[in-house]
């Protein structure tokens, strides 16, 4: 493990970010992962943030609600078939982890896991959460991302450790 400074790495990980990577959430005995395509790295409240976006709809949300924290595990290697399948199949139906054969590793400073794979993780402490407010959504979005009114909560994570895998 080399640990990097999170905004030296924020280029590459967006790119790939937009490609797919990995939320993973704990809270208690309940575990899941899923594909993220929307992130955004930064610095809010004096401190590093990665702010993510869970619909009301996926099991995730259910998990999340109840975390203190979450990570993101960013692949350097192709991962495309597993990020199509945690990105289209529930948690609430499948072991998303046993039918990708993703192993897990203990998160460094938070109680979520990361996913063991090359690539970028970033742990994060959830500081912040709020429901998006369809009233201030533009309607071109509202029309071609929200059909079904599933709108997406922001978590806002702390960044508490940021490092790299080979």
């Amino acid at each position: 493990m080399k640990r990097v400074d999170y905004m030296a790495v924020a280029k590459e990980a967006m790119a790939q970010i937009i490609v797919g990577a990995f939320l993973t959430v704990k809270a208690g005995e309940s575990l899941n992962t899923m594909t993220i395509g929307w992130a955004t790295i930064g610095f809010v409240w004096r401190q590093p943030i990665m702010m993510v976006a869970v619909r009301l709809s996926r099991h995730t949300f259910t998990i999340i609600e109840k975390a203190s924290d979450f990570t993101v595990s960013i692949p350097s290697v192709d991962m495309s078939d597993e990020l199509t399948f945690c990105g289209t199949k529930s948690g609430r139906e499948y072991n998303k982890f046993e039918a990708c054969h993703l192993e897990l590793a203990a998160g460094q400073k938070v109680a979520s896991p990361i996913i063991k794979i090359p690539g970028l993780h970033y742990e994060c402490k959830i500081v912040y959460k709020n429901a998006m407010d369809p009233a201030f959504l533009d309607t071109g979005y509202e029309a071609r991302v929200y059909p079904l009114k599933d709108y997406h909560t922001l978590y806002f994570g702390e960044i508490v450790d940021c490092y790299k895998l080979d």
